[in-house]
């Protein structure tokens, strides 16, 4: 994705702007109102006074800033109770959620456009017609106006609560990893050994700030690599937290000094650096929310082992759907040739969805056994390394169970259930929990 195409998705994502242009949209409306009645090429029976359609927009008018206020104030109380019942991180998706966004906007709309209604009637801009075209205009935003208030009654049964948020999480960590699936390697060709020394005579892009890598213009890499000439090795893909001196990327050098500063300015202007990691590139930050949901619900204030274990269901799902995904992909071509990106390592995926829920879950008998089954299950499925990164995450949950389980009643069970790794694929199903 482009960074122009990123930045304007961002952008559309924020309440101001849908509201500015639905807002902007209501006002344009009653303008239009005024200078449509002097063209309609017939004339409309019956008047309408200009008091009676004054007092609709003033009902309106004086409804609708209340209502907007008041919503504000659940989105604000909703934010509240995601930041301290389910994770802060998870607080920019509410923020961006399209309902709230768009019944928000639509009040502010419907208010703007009874003032500028109103407004126009008292300096006697309309006409006959022209009060006629008002009133029809109106009747049609109060039907959106009721249509609006349902959906956000509706709405507002699950906004904010931790399940609804949690699985708006688990969406965004699907979008991501498809994503990834369809364009591994951000479209490049993989670098194999991106822990291996610097590819001899390349120079480095430093960041030169501190801060996390949240998108990469795979575009302006291909260009800055002139049809091969200068390849290019990212060494720092979304998520990455970097430092001045950290290497974004390695660059074949020109033969001039002043080219090899042009190119790396260039390379350098394809990473987006911001303090915090974004979803839509970084499918690793997704999951890893998903287990920071988990381990806030079992920490003592909260005492929620119930929300853990929907929490490892979702991550064993979208695991599964990347091994599955992952092992039907065939035929893969390359949209830049010249940039090389490291690949999410399946070994990585699973340390970000289940070693918190493991570690703060050790002590309690029912997450261990619902991860060892899942676990188990995820291990009989995708590549060799995808089977042994599950593997490898169910050893080090069990070896933390073993010290934490302080029932011998539990230790038991756990160990019934727990088989051999090379006998993972004929282990039956467990029938607890």
């Amino acid at each position: 994705m482009p960074r122009w195409r990123w930045l304007l998705l961002h952008m559309t994502r924020r309440l101001w702007f849908r509201a500015s242009l639905i807002a902007l949209a209501g006002v344009i409306t009653a303008i239009v109102a005024i200078f449509a009645q002097y063209h309609l090429p017939w004339d409309i029976p019956g008047s309408i006074g200009a008091d009676a359609v004054g007092d609709i927009l003033n009902i309106i008018a004086t409804s609708m800033l209340s209502v907007a206020t008041f919503s504000l104030s659940v989105m604000i109380t909703a934010y509240d109770s995601a930041t301290s019942d389910v994770t802060p991180r998870a607080t920019r998706l509410l923020m961006e959620d399209s309902t709230t966004q768009n019944v928000l906007s639509t009040f502010v709309g419907a208010f703007l456009f009874s003032i500028v209604g109103i407004v126009a009637l008292k300096t006697g801009l309309y006409g006959d017609r022209g009060r006629v075209i008002l009133f029809v205009v109106t009747i049609a935003v109060i039907i959106l106006i009721v249509v609006s208030l349902l959906r956000w009654i509706d709405h507002l049964t699950r906004f904010g609560r931790v399940g609804a948020t949690t699985a708006r999480v688990e969406e965004k960590a699907r979008h991501a990893l498809e994503e990834r699936l369809a364009n591994p390697w951000l479209g490049g060709v993989p670098l194999l050994n991106p822990d291996d020394d610097v590819p001899f005579g390349f120079v480095s892009v430093p960041a030169n700030v501190v801060g996390h890598v949240q998108h990469v213009d795979m575009d302006v890499l291909s260009l800055t690599t002139a049809n091969g000439a200068h390849p290019v090795h990212v060494v720092a893909p979304p998520g990455t937290m970097v430092y001045p001196d950290s290497p974004l990327a390695w660059i074949a050098p020109a033969n001039d000094v002043d080219e090899n500063m042009r190119l790396i300015a260039r390379a350098r202007t394809a990473f987006s650096i911001g303090n915090e990691r974004d979803f839509d590139q970084d499918p690793r930050f997704c999951l890893a929310v998903l287990a920071e949901i988990g381990e806030r619900a079992l920490a003592s204030a909260t005492n929620d082992p119930g929300t853990a274990l929907d929490v490892i269901g979702r991550q064993t799902r979208l695991l599964a759907l990347w091994s599955t995904m992952q092992m039907e992909r065939v035929g893969y071509v390359p949209k830049y040739p010249h940039v090389h990106v490291p690949a999410l390592r399946d070994i990585d995926l699973f340390d970000d969805a289940f070693t918190l829920i493991a570690r703060d879950g050790a002590h309690l008998i029912e997450i261990q056994l619902r991860l060892q089954k899942s676990l188990e299950a995820l291990a009989r499925m995708g590549s060799e390394s995808f089977r042994a990164a599950a593997r490898h995450q169910a050893d080090n949950a069990l070896i933390r169970a073993k010290t934490a389980l302080v029932d011998p009643l539990d230790r038991k069970r756990l160990l019934e259930l727990v088989r051999p790794a090379d006998t993972f694929a004929t282990v039956p199903p467990h029938t607890e929990c």
